[in-house]
């Protein structure tokens, strides 16, 4: 037990001693995990922006319910049943079925309408016919009455010349009622006309309604206009429209059948990144699903006025990117990420972002290189990894992703002619050190 003490203590002791040499050794010899190390390379420089967006078809055939519902006075239509989404279909089959209970009662309606209206139509002929026949027989009686005036003028040839003046006055009183009666008749028969005209167009106002409320009813069983996938349509507040969702009869789609050979992606880039976004500009694109599929495209839209979207609080902007490559595995709802190029530097610096560091409004970074520098940089353009290094370093500089030990002792070594000003000496380091160590 004595002797494994002793060993014990032996080992305690040469750790303590050999353990702080070997950190003094690797401080003074530059050496330094390599993990926290990293090289100032020179290549050209991407500038992108980074979103998220949702795979849709550029061009789809809409799945309709009935566009003449709002003519037949139907103006909830609900969706009772609907195929799953996905579901591949032909022309002509059975997409969804809408609720008809509001179109029942519409239905009812419109026919007890249309009876009252024939009921109208049929009276008002009824009514001039026995019109008209009584004003015919009124005229063939006038007529008669006027033959035999004309008789009695003709018997009083031989009477006193007052007879026949009675005699004539009588007659030319038949005679003239006869022509009252005939203008009338015209009149009559002009009064019988019009009202039929008008009863009439009611009881076509009726047959028509109901005509159309019987056409929105077949229209209820919704059937696919073209082959295709079935893809459910959203609504305003980003919904899918499914079993028991309304539709609007000015917005009569319950489902859209998307080109898949002709896709886009939909995303919304902030409007602190927008200025940097404009038409034409590469894009490259993966999928959530199959990270390993690399796509590319091109932005071909950009939204003028930003939006707010459901729960976030900053302002975004629509922006659409084509798909250039044509893939059937492609589907309507796939989430894809999206690295849109929107500057290439050419031939420049460039370190990680990681690396950048700055104090008092002056860049830096931890240069190695016969020691540990807080070297001085001007920086230029950055993206979401990388940044520009203008001035301060050189190719193949190795810097510090980390700050070292002791990073806090360091001063800045300074740029000549350097474009920041500190606010006060001390940052600068000793008097006159103008950074002639740096490029």
């Amino acid at each position: 037990m004595t002797v494994l003490r002793k060993r014990n203590v032996i080992i305690a002791v040469v750790a303590a001693v050999t353990i702080p040499a070997a950190w003094a050794l690797a401080r003074d010899t530059g050496a330094t995990d390599a993990a926290i190390i990293a090289l100032v390379k020179r290549g050209d420089f991407a500038v992108t922006v980074t979103t998220s967006g949702e795979l849709s078809a550029r061009e789809s055939v809409n799945i309709n319910a009935p566009a003449n519902a709002q003519q037949a006075r139907i103006y909830q239509l609900m969706i009772e049943t609907i195929v799953p989404e996905g579901t591949v279909v032909d022309s002509g089959d059975i997409v969804a079925e809408l609720d008809r209970s509001q179109a029942a009662t519409r239905l009812s309606e419109v026919t007890l309408a249309l009876q009252k209206a024939q009921a109208v139509y049929e009276q008002a002929m009824l009514d001039t016919t026995l019109t008209l026949s009584q004003a015919r027989e009124a005229i063939r009686t006038m007529e008669l009455e006027l033959e035999e005036r004309r008789i009695a003028k003709e018997q009083t040839v031989y009477e006193a010349p007052a007879i026949q003046r009675q005699a004539e006055i009588d007659f030319e009183k038949a005679e003239r009622a006869l022509a009252q009666a005939r203008i009338d008749y015209v009149t009559k028969e002009e009064q019988a006309r019009a009202k039929m005209r008008e009863v009439a167009a009611d009881l076509g106002r009726e047959q028509s309604q109901l005509q159309i409320v019987q056409r929105v009813m077949e229209g209820f069983t919704v059937r696919a206009p073209a082959p295709g996938m079935v893809v459910y349509v959203k609504e305003w507040n980003g919904r899918k429209k499914v079993a028991g969702s309304q539709v609007s009869p000015w917005d009569p789609a319950v489902a859209t059948l998307p080109d898949l050979n002709k896709m886009e992606s939909i995303t919304y880039v902030n409007e602190i990144d927008i200025r940097k976004i404009r038409a034409g500009q590469s894009v490259s694109i993966t999928l959530d699903s199959d990270p390993d599929k690399r796509l590319s495209g091109t932005v071909t839209t950009v939204a003028n006025i930003g939006e707010q979207r459901p729960n976030t609080d900053a302002k975004v902007f629509e922006v659409h990117i084509e798909i250039e490559q044509s893939d059937t595995t492609l589907l309507p709802g796939m989430t894809t990420g999206n690295v849109i190029e929107t500057a290439v530097h050419e031939d420049v610096l460039s370190v990680p972002i990681e690396a950048l560091d700055s104090e008092g409004g002056i860049p830096f970074v931890y240069r190695q290189g016969g020691g540990v520098r807080k070297q001085e940089v001007v920086t230029g353009a950055m993206n979401e990894n990388h940044v520009v290094i203008v001035r301060g370093l050189e190719e193949g500089d190795r810097v510090f992703l980390l700050p070292p030990p002791d990073a806090g002792d360091l001063a800045i070594t300074r740029l000549e002619d350097s474009p920041v000003r500190p606010p006060h000496d001390s940052l600068t380091g000793t008097a006159g050190d103008t950074g002639h160590d740096g490029p």
